[in-house]
Formats: structure tokens, sequence, C-alpha cells
């Protein structure tokens, strides 16, 4: 499916009945019920539909030029392909002086760079996607020589740069605001017990850059294997197990003190000494006594399923607990929360859901089913398109410091291609699930 389309097919693959002049409609009445418009003041309530940085639009063209979609609508990731395009047309519905989205499969013959040799020969003014890190890879080089911007939905912050933005939700996000939150609460002394995989090493650096942009001590961060002993392990040596358990170890009576003769007590008139209680060994990895405060207290962690799970036995064995220590994890957590009441109290980052309400419904009503979340990406994308339009494709638009308020709350785009995002604070309940902690901030910079 490579070329222009001129309105938003349902799942069976017709158009919208609307006319044109009821879907430019559509198009305003969804972004102001979504505050999909740039933000102005920390809000969009009293931005015009279309305007930037609180700036009237500019006077519309007859028809604006189009916008290249790069997304893959065919081979084995083709329904998700075509859920994004769904969301792309419920943002920019045909019509007078909107601009058209010019499809094009990523995964037809010659990838994802032959997709964007096109869309760029076409015209496009903004290329939306490609979907994921190694399309990205091959599309920004040429995309870079024709100065078109780039609005990519992996969350792979190894390929931002200059004129390329992955919006996908990232571990840097996430790790940031929750160290800006735990700072804020009085929180000094950061660690990581983070899986030896892609996503612990991201969260790890993540944690490294946090705690220096905070002015906070670098954190100690500890990668561990994948096995119930290596996590053990790992962990004992992070929390200063040892050290702890020797410092609370009850002391023993001088020998100098010891009585002459063991079986009488010289202060009981020679009568025999009761006998000492037998030493009560402690169960494995249980201290008899409570230790102290590990040398931390905020702990980043990572691990999900079982792996989790040996964590989560390693942690209360070693005595890091969360009246001790703020312990904090990915955003995947929301997924299972609900099995996480051994964590009570822990943080995860994540968008509030209230945001995206608005979108939910009108995806909804449209198509019939709830769209998956990469599709508010690509609703998002789409919705700065129609501003870039209004704004005569002017490049310093995408990064103006108010950012944007999308389906997902505030975002902004940084001139490197980083993505600042405004998230909320969740923290696990003791019977499970989770509830906002703290609410996002009305800035992505905050």
């Amino acid at each position: 499916m490579n070329g222009r389309t001129s309105g938003p097919p349902d799942r069976n693959g017709s158009f919208f009945s609307q006319p044109a002049g009821a879907r430019c409609k559509l198009l305003s009445a969804t972004m102001l019920a979504l505050g999909l418009a740039a933000c102005a003041g920390g809000g969009s309530e009293n931005t015009p539909a279309g305007g930037v940085g609180g700036l009237p639009p500019a006077p519309a063209t007859p028809q604006a030029a189009s916008v290249g979609a790069l997304l893959p609508l065919s081979g084995p990731m083709a329904g998700l392909g075509h859920e994004m395009l769904d969301a792309m047309h419920l943002a920019l519905p045909s019509g007078p002086s909107m601009p058209e989205i010019d499809a094009h499969d990523t995964a037809a013959p010659g990838g994802a760079d032959t997709a964007a040799r096109e869309a760029i020969g076409h015209g496009d003014k903004l290329l939306l996607g490609p979907l994921t890190a190694s399309d990205t890879a091959k599309v920004a080089p040429l995309a870079i020589a024709a100065n078109t911007p780039v609005l990519a939905f992996t969350s792979d912050t190894n390929r931002a740069q200059a004129g390329v933005w992955t919006l996908g939700l990232t571990p840097e996000q996430q790790v940031r605001r929750m160290v800006s939150a735990a700072k804020a609460a009085g929180r000094q002394h950061f660690a990581a017990f983070l899986p030896d995989n892609a996503l612990g090493h991201a969260m790890g650096q993540a944690l490294v850059q946090a705690c220096a942009d905070e002015a906070l001590a670098p954190p100690n961060v500890v990668y561990h294997g994948p096995t119930a002993d290596a996590i053990r392990g790992s962990l004992r040596t992070l929390s200063a197990f040892d050290s702890r358990q020797a410092s609370t170890a009850p002391a023993q009576p001088p020998a100098s003190q010891s009585p002459v003769d063991p079986a009488v007590d010289p202060t009981s008139a020679g009568q025999p000494a009761a006998p000492s209680p037998a030493p009560v060994t402690p169960p494995a990895n249980q201290p008899a006594a409570p230790l102290a405060p590990p040398p931390f207290d905020a702990l980043l962690l990572a691990d999900t399923g079982l792996q989790l799970g040996e964590t989560i036995s390693a942690l209360q064995a070693d005595q890091v607990s969360g009246d001790k220590v703020q312990i904090m994890g990915p955003a995947l957590w929301d997924a299972f929360a609900t099995k996480l009441s051994a964590l009570s109290g822990a943080w995860y980052a994540a968008p509030d859901p209230a945001a995206r309400q608005g979108f939910l419904r009108s995806f909804r009503l449209h198509y019939k089913i709830t769209p998956t979340p990469v599709a508010y990406l690509a609703f998002d994308a789409a919705a700065i398109a129609g501003i870039m339009a209004h704004a005569g494709y002017d490049p310093a638009r995408l990064t103006q410091s108010q950012g944007f308020s999308g389906t997902d709350g505030v975002f902004a785009l940084s001139p490197d291609g980083h993505v600042a995002r405004s998230l909320a604070i969740f923290a696990i309940q003791k019977g499970g699930g989770s509830q906002i902690a703290i609410p996002a901030p009305a800035s992505a910079h905050s």
C-alpha cells in the first residue's frame, strides 16, 4: 500500500461516510477533546486549534503539502501498521488545507529505506515513522540529507539525533522522573540492581545520567545474571548484607568473666547454674535480628517475570524493604501490578491514563476496537503534522519549549532528537495493583 490516501478507512477498508467539511470539523473537535495542540503557559485550553506555541495559525493554504507515513502495511506486523494508519487518519481527516497522508509500506520489497526514498521523492514535508529502531537507522540518513524531519515510533534513544525524534516511552524518561521525585522526597543515595540485558543497561545508564543531572552522588549499579543463585549473591554484595549482619551480632562476654567452675554459679551459694539455652540457628538468609539499613535509600530494579520473583525473595532475605528504601521499577510493571503486593510502596513512572480517554473513545467509536499503545504515538505524530502544516512546516516549531499536549500527556521535542515527557508516579498497593502517588507535572521539563 504505497501512495496517497484520501480518508480514514474503517476496519473493512471503506472510507468514512462524512463529507470533507465534516471531517475537518471532526479534526478540530478531536484535537480539542484530546488537548493535542501546542502547549502555552502549561496548558492548551486557550490555544487555538492548530496554533503553535500560543500563536495563531498561519493562513491556511488551499491544500497543505502531504506527510509521509512509513509503516509495516504487509507482512507479520501489518495489523499493527494499519491500526497506526487508522490513528493517523483520525488525527488528519481529509479536507481543505489539511495535509494528506502519503502511506508507504516499510515491509514491502526494498524495505524502509525504499519507502523513505519514495516519500521524500514525493515531496512529503514530514515523515511519520518508521516503527522499529532498525528501520529508523535506515531512514535517518536519507531524511537528514533531504532536510525532512522524522517522528519515529521507536523507544530506542540510540536512534535519536538532530532531525530524528524517538517518540516511544523510554527508560531515560522513566528513570529521570523517578529520580527527580525521589530526590524531592529526601532520597540521596541511589543504587540499581538490574538484569544483564538491554533493558537493564538502558535503565542503569539512565540512572547514572539522572543522578549527575540532579547533582547526586554517582549510583552503585550492579548487573546480575538470570539464575536464583546469581541474583541472591549479587544482591547480598550490593546490600552489604554481611557487614550489616556482623554489626548487629550480639557481643560475647570476655573470657576473663567466665566462671571458674562452669557447673557452679558463684552468686548462687553453690547451687548448680541454670543451663544456658542452646543457640538457635536462624533459617538460611534470615538474620536473627533487624539489620541496619543498606548503604542506599533508593533502589532501581528492572526485572520482570520469574527473575522479579527471585529478586523480591532476595530483597526480603537481605532486609531491603520499602520502609527503608524507595524501590523503583520500569513502566512494564503496570501490566502485572496486581501481582506485586510484595513490593508495596514501590514506584514506576508512566503516563496518566486519564489523558488518553478522549482518543480511546474516538478510536473505539470509529473502528470498534481498542487500540494498542503505539497507536497513541501515531495519532500524536499526525496531529503534530497538522499543526506544522498550519505553521508552514517551520522545523523550529517542532522544538518549541512549551511542547505539545498529546494522548499520553505533555511532551516536548529536544533539538538533539530526544523527547521529554510528563509522567505520573504510580505506587504499588498493599493488596496489589497501583494508583497515582504523584501526579504528572504540567511541563515535560519538570
